[in-house]
């Protein structure tokens, strides 16, 4: 369907936590080991040590008088460049000649010369956009805050750098420095919050001495946390402490989400206890089925329980970031661990600007459809006005899973959701090249480190691979493919050696006590294969080095390097190719990269090869090895100029813009948010006098071929009879069905009322007498409507007529469907020209029908009267859900009403993505019935996280 027009005025890998692991090669005093002699505790980049000492930047404006960005991230930028972008994947693959093109095209990767021109949308996007009404503000909203935080009663929290996600941190420093347009605050989680050791608080009390020079022990070890068996309480004051030190001490405004286990509201403290439970879902379930791979079978309680904890999370997201907002403000949603904030933001704001970006893959839907709560995330991720994807074929992926999984209409530019458009578009994230250069090139100190390492590999090429512990990063394919590789190309053993840094991995959550273990097992067995095979006492092949790197270390090891070899499995942007790139600045050295990194679509110099293609990868090496300089300097040529025109700035304004072009060009107010169902139980148990309106086909039963077909199921019969036994309810069912269908199905439960063809018939609770509300109209226009629906029925097979007391019914269901809507718009035309005009009647179109009835016979009056009914005193909680056109008679009537607007729940249903004047939107019957479950007291896994939210805590376990 087409959509209003605006008038023309114009991931990161998951957060890193310490981990536990028993493994000797896991352990920190073997990690923290240098790589080559010389320790240097100085400055860090996303894969080294981090440490407290400062970087040196050169910022591109005034740092007196700018303000400068978080000193977590404090990088200066290149002036920016970027390319002129197509406003849709449909149109950035026009003129495509080739494959290549095609890839290059769609992956927002243009010719590196194309100069990056600024417009008034990088200075001042109020201006460009004077429409949007912005107020200048944008709120990001990522997993965790860029720190590890310690805590100790009455003094300052220990902030140390958080390990990964580099290039998401970056981004947020460009948008918190004078460099940005934009008035940026950043809101995450405080992560997992450890209790100060004995001898980190005795040190803060010490009346003198730097603590800022040296906060961690010098091995670099975090100090072990102490047991925390009542867990961590945190008052008011202490949390109004942090909240001070994240937005004054650090540059850019950070503004933590408090997620306790409990909440002391006499003494009003938080209390934390299992805080790794918030991350439970997201990487056990979410990472997992991203990167294609599937737990093994359970009884599906501890995804319950983690689901509840996920959306009791999402929901206090939303809480903060509703404290913060004004009018105007953009919110940025970053990564997985929020795939629900989107939608919880829009069922609060329905006018509200959200962005989403996905760091991580998309899987296609054969493999998405998995996952059990497959539905609520995707609705939730439709919340957005736009989602960002790292490359074409993720966003291909999520707008197949849209229209396969929930039946909305997709292209390649978007999909058409809940009566509004969701754009759909190809972001490649880049680095800060500007600070990388520097750090790799400007550290007299990495200069001793290239010669060390040099000294200890001389006349050897050497290939750098640096990866998490993590089965999606390929290393033991990378490993395979090399003792491949010295197996067929003998003339290079004894010259070649492969240095792989294996560092610990970011994924903690319900992990078994030794997954990391069994893949160290593996890898030092291969490495010992191959060095046992090839290798002698003078040379060893492979130097695998289980261990964060120092800054230093990394980037001598990336300058030095003769091949990059990156084989992951399953990637989202791998900033190791990126970072390689700008250091091999003097070499040249080729990149060998997967065609399953994110990465791949945007490095079209990179040699791409499939990891499991192992003759592939060891002829790509021994291609790479003997590649003539002249092609070395050509494939460079692009991958250089591509890293340094589409860096982290670049990133953050493409993006920032396209969705302020997506703003400007679709009138969003038609959008309707996905049922809050934490709203609708909390006003629930709130109210005393409740009124349910339930349309029948296509919202209790789906629709079916044959309507006769059309029978309740068991499930139906008892969730509406549980509802209608309370006294405080009154459940009617208002159908365009006949009396006899209602009677025969729906009759049995006595506490229902019952209302056929729309409106024209009711049978009131407890009785089995129908009221005629039409007995005096005029029914002469019943022979002439019936004899044009015959004459259609006659020219379509596979439709009849339905013959009702009060309507008339042509339906064409069964009919060949082009050929029936065809001739139901004949039909329409025929009798709004005939009987249309002649008598007080109108045409309605339904679902592959068509009805013709009196004019003032509707839901709506319906509706209306059952409102009227309580006099005085009207229902504090209303719930009316219906499918199609003729329902909205319902919705109509109640915003004409007087009821609060709180009180009153309309909800349209289905994957249609029609303009409603219903409030709220679910997907199909299955949806209505769990909806209603949960307000009978039923907690199925789709309904624990609202149970979650309104009790205030955890769901217990006798309830999942």
């Amino acid at each position: 369907m087409s959509f209003p027009m605006r008038p023309a005025r114009e991931g990161p890998e998951p957060v890193d936590e310490p981990s536990h692991n028993e493994h000797p090669a896991l352990q920190p005093a073997v990690t923290d080991v240098p790589v080559t002699p010389g320790v240097h505790l100085s400055g860090h980049s996303a894969y080294t040590n981090p440490t407290n000492s400062q970087q040196d930047s050169a910022l591109p404006f005034d740092p007196d008088t700018a303000a400068p960005g978080p000193s977590w991230s404090a990088n200066s930028y290149f002036t920016p460049r970027q390319e002129d972008r197509a406003s849709s994947p449909t149109e950035a693959a026009a003129g495509a000649t080739s494959g290549e093109d095609l890839l290059r095209k769609l992956s927002g990767v243009q010719d590196p010369s194309t100069a990056y021109k600024q417009d008034l949308a990088d200075v001042d996007p109020r201006a460009a956009h004077p429409e949007l009404n912005l107020s200048g503000r944008l709120i990001s909203a990522t997993f965790a805050v860029p720190y590890n935080i310690a805590y100790a009663p009455g003094q300052d929290f220990d902030l140390l750098p958080r390990r990964g996600t580099s290039a998401l941190f970056d981004s947020f420093s460009y948008l918190a420095s004078s460099s940005s347009p934009w008035n940026h605050t950043l809101v995450g989680w405080t992560g997992e919050i450890r209790k100060k050791t004995t001898e980190e608080v005795d040190a803060a009390l010490q009346p003198s001495g730097n603590k800022a020079a040296a906060p961690v022990p010098i091995d670099g070890a975090p100090p072990p946390a102490p047991p925390q068996e009542q867990g961590l309480r945190i008052g008011r004051e202490d949390r109004g402490r942090l909240e001070k030190q994240l937005e004054c001490d650090r540059g850019g405004k950070i503004v933590p989400v408090w997620l306790p286990d409990e909440w002391d509201e006499k003494n009003d403290e938080v209390i934390l206890k299992d805080q790794g439970r918030w991350r439970t879902y997201a990487e056990h379930e979410l990472y997992t089925l991203c990167h294609y791979k599937q737990n093994e079978p359970a009884d599906g309680r501890a995804a319950r329980k983690s689901w509840a904890d996920y959306y009791r999370m999402s929901k206090l997201y939303a809480d903060r970031i509703l404290e913060l907002y004004k009018p105007g403000d953009i919110v940025i949603v970053h990564d997985f661990y929020l795939f629900l904030l989107p939608s919880l933001l829009r069922q609060r704001l329905p006018n509200i600007y959200v962005g989403f970006f996905l760091h991580v893959p998309f899987p296609s839907s054969e493999f998405y459809r998995c996952l059990s709560r497959r539905k609520e995330i995707l609705e939730g991720v439709l919340g957005a006005n736009m989602v960002g994807f790292q490359s074409y074929s993720y966003s291909r992926h999520f707008s197949s899973c849209c229209t396969r999984i929930l039946g909305f209409d997709s292209s390649s530019a978007g999909v058409d959701a809940y009566g509004a458009h969701v754009a759909v578009d190809v972001f490649p994230i880049g680095i800060n090249a500007a600070s990388t250069q520097k750090q790799a090139f400007e550290d007299p100190v990495i200069e001793e480190k290239i010669k060390a390492i040099k000294d200890m590999y001389p006349d050897k090429k050497i290939i750098i691979g640096r990866d998490r512990l993590d089965a999606a990063r390929g290393v033991l394919q990378k490993l395979q493919a090399f003792e491949l590789f010295l197996e067929r190309y003998p003339e290079w053993r004894g010259k070649v050696v492969l240095v792989q840094v294996t560092s610990p991995s970011s994924i903690h959550a319900d992990k078994k006590a030794n997954d990391d273990e069994k893949m160290m097992n593996k890898l030092s067995d291969l490495v010992a294969r191959i060095n046992g095979v090839y290798g002698s006492l003078s040379f060893t092949p492979v130097r695998h080095f289980p261990q964060y790197l120092e800054r230093e270390e990394y980037f001598a090891l990336l300058r030095l390097a003769d091949v990059g070899l990156i084989t992951s499995v399953r990637d989202g942007m791998n900033t190791t190719s990126l970072e390689y790139v700008i250091s091999q600045k003097d070499n040249c050295g080729p990149l060998i990269l997967s065609e399953f990194s994110g990465t791949a679509g945007s490095l079209s110099g990179a040699i791409h090869i499939n990891p499991f293609d192992f003759s592939g990868v060891a002829e790509a090496i021994n291609n790479a090895l003997t590649m003539p300089l002249e092609q070395r300097k050509k494939d460079y040529q692009k991958l250089y100029e591509h890293v340094i025109s589409n860096n982290v700035q670049a990133w953050c304004n493409n993006f920032l813009k396209r969705l302020m072009t997506n703003l400007s060009s679709f009138d969003q107010s038609f959008a309707t948010p996905a049922l809050d169902r934490a709203k609708l139980l909390q006003q629930y148990r709130d109210s005393k006098k409740r009124l349910f309106m339930f349309d029948y086909d296509g919202t209790l039963t789906p629709i079916v071929k044959d309507p006769g077909q059309a029978i309740p199921s068991d499930r139906v019969t008892r969730t509406l009879k549980t509802l209608a036994a309370d006294p405080a309810n009154s459940v009617w069912i208002i159908s365009g069905r006949d009396q006899a269908f209602l009677d025969e199905w729906m009759g049995h439960i006595t506490e229902l009322g019952l209302s056929a063809e729309h409106g024209s018939f009711m049978r009131h609770p407890a009785t089995s007498d129908w009221e005629n509300l039409t007995e005096t109209t005029d029914m002469s226009w019943r022979s002439e409507a019936a004899e044009i629906f015959q004459h259609y029925a006659d020219k379509t097979p596979g439709s009849f007529v339905e013959t009702k007391k009060i309507a008339l019914t042509w339906h064409y269901r069964l009919a060949d469907p082009e050929w029936g809507a065809f001739q139901a718009r004949e039909c329409q035309k025929h009798l709004e020209n005939t009987i249309g005009k002649k008598y007080d009647v109108e045409v309605m179109t339904g679902k592959a029908n068509l009805e013709v009835r009196p004019r003032f016979v509707n839901k709506g009056e319906i509706a209306k009267r059952l409102v009227e009914e309580y006099g005085a005193e009207p229902p504090e909680f209303v719930l009316c859900l219906g499918d199609d056109f003729t329902d909205e008679d319902m919705f109509r009537s109640l915003r004409q009403s007087e009821l609060a607007k709180d009180h009153v729940f309309s909800v349209t249903v289905g994957a249609s993505s029609k303009q409603t004047l219903a409030s709220w939107h679910l997907l199909e019957p299955s949806d209505v019935i769990s909806c209603i479950s949960l307000l009978n007291g039923s907690a199925d896994a789709g309904n624990v996280g609202a149970i979650a939210v309104v009790d205030g805590g955890p769901v217990p376990e006798a309830r999942i």
